[in-house]
Parts: C-alpha cells; sequence; structure tokens
C-alpha cells in the first residue's frame, strides 16, 4: 500500500483482521492503519510474515497486535478477539479475511479431512470470531467478509474452496439483516483472481504462470487493488451498504 492516500477514514478505531499477515490481509490491515486505526492480526504460524505486516504498520504510528492463532479451533477464534479487546481497548471493524484451499484435480481425491479442515477454516472460524466480536461491538461497528469470484461461477478444481466461499456469501447476506437493527453492517467482498500466497502453494509451476490470465483485464490483482474495498466498506462512506458484495475481479460478469 506504498502508494495508497489516506483520508483519515478510520481515525481512532481497533480492527482485527484475520488472515492478515500476507496477501489481501496485509494490504487490508496496512491500509486500514494508513486510515487511522489501531490493528490486530490473526495468522496461522507464519510468524516471519506477521512481523513485516506488523512493523509496516507501526511505521505508520499505529498499534498492531500479533495474534498467532489456530481459527479452526473454536477456543482460539474466542481468545484472538478477547486479545484485541484486552490490548487494543474496544472492537470497531472485524475482517473475516482467513482462508485455506487445497486444489484437486478430481472430486473423488476431496478426503472427508480436507472437506472438513476446508470448511472449519473458512467458514466454522468466521461464525465462531463473529459471534465472540459480537458481545464487544457497539453500534456503527462493520464486519467485512472475504468471500471469492469462485462463489459466483464455481471451480472445478477447489470445488470445497468454492462451496465455503458460496457459503459466505449466504452467510454475509442473513447476518447483515439479523444484525442492521442492531446498528452494525455487514458485506463482504469477492476477489477474482490475486496474486497471494495460495497460489504457488496451490498450483503446479505452469498454472501459476497464467494465472489470472483468462480475465477481461488479462491479469491478476495485486492485493493493494483490493483493499481500498475492505476501506470503503469499512469507512462512513458506504454507510447505505448492508449486506452487499463487491466484485473486484478484473471485469468478469457475475450474477451479483
Amino acid at each position: 500500500m506504498r502508494d495508497y492516500r489516506a483520508a483519515g477514514r478510520l481515525e481512532g478505531q481497533v480492527a482485527l483482521v484475520t488472515g492478515g499477515d500476507s496477501g489481501i490481509g496485509r494490504a487490508v490491515a496496512i491500509a486500514f492503519a494508513k486510515e487511522g486505526a489501531d490493528v490486530a492480526i490473526a495468522y496461522l504460524d507464519e510468524h516471519s510474515d506477521a512481523r513485516e505486516t506488523a512493523k509496516s504498520i507501526k511505521q505508520l504510528d499505529r498499534r498492531c497486535v500479533t495474534l498467532a492463532a489456530d481459527l479452526s479451533d473454536v477456543a482460539e477464534c474466542e481468545r484472538v478477539v478477547e486479545e484485541t479487546v484486552a490490548e487494543l481497548g474496544r472492537l470497531d471493524v472485524l475482517v473475516n479475511n482467513a482462508a485455506m484451499q487445497v486444489r484437486q484435480d478430481r472430486f473423488e481425491d476431496i478426503t472427508p479431512d480436507q472437506l472438513e479442515r476446508t470448511f472449519r477454516t473458512n467458514v466454522f472460524a468466521m461464525f465462531h470470531v463473529t459471534r465472540q466480536a459480537l458481545t464487544h461491538m457497539q453500534r456503527n461497528g462493520r464486519i467485512i467478509n472475504t468471500a471469492s469470484v469462485t462463489a459466483y461461477r464455481g471451480s472445478p478444481h477447489l470445488i470445497d474452496y468454492a462451496s465455503t466461499k458460496g457459503a459466505i456469501v449466504a452467510f454475509t447476506r442473513s447476518l447483515a439483516l439479523a444484525l442492521v437493527e442492531r446498528g452494525i453492517r455487514v458485506n463482504a467482498v469477492a476477489p477474482g483472481p490475486v496474486w497471494t500466497p495460495l497460489i504457488p502453494s496451490s498450483f503446479a509451476p505452469d498454472e501459476v504462470s497464467k494465472f489470472g490470465g483468462n480475465v477481461p483485464l488479462g491479469r491478476p490483482a495485486e492485493p493493494d487493488e483490493i483493499a481500498p474495498c475492505f476501506v470503503f466498506l469499512a469507512s462512513d462512506d458506504s454507510g447505505f451498504f448492508v449486506g452487499q458484495v463487491l466484485h473486484p475481479n478484473g471485469g468478469e460478469i457475475v450474477n451479483a
């Protein structure tokens, strides 16, 4: 986010970003800090990435808390929220971004263990973190979930992952309706192809070299190009957005 120009949209607020150590989560965490927020980032075990993200945030004179946690565990979901509030004093914005994916060429190769692990990480964790966050959120709280273009067009090699992203869209819309009277807005972002650490870890080298080339723009996005969507949804600029999904996907038309 070196070229991002902030306008104080989140001055004095506190955000928790899961999966905030790298990729989209890192870009969002740094953008929030540039906008004036203190940020907690939850991550699995990529300690060097988390330290690098925290360093960038602290250079902006904002506080940053790094929380290593396996969010497939309910107790860990609750802990990251409680530690965020204990260290930073409050919670205004929650970004549910942590996710995993494992490519399988054949549907039959998706094992019960992989299916359960993908849903625990991508969906169940979102439920548990959000539930705990709601014990602290006041009116004007904001929750932003990371979905995916695969929720709308599917993916033959990421069937379990795409299924979780479809569930996240339904979760976003339903939770938004449940919380709107409490003054808490819930929305989502459904990126298209983005350069993140998930890509080289999920695909073969020849596929990585062609990744994102099939969208109208002819290339994948950088995380910095996705993060402004989260800033918009976290700020008062999006005050009339409830239960909506933004689609930064390089020109692909989806049934939103």
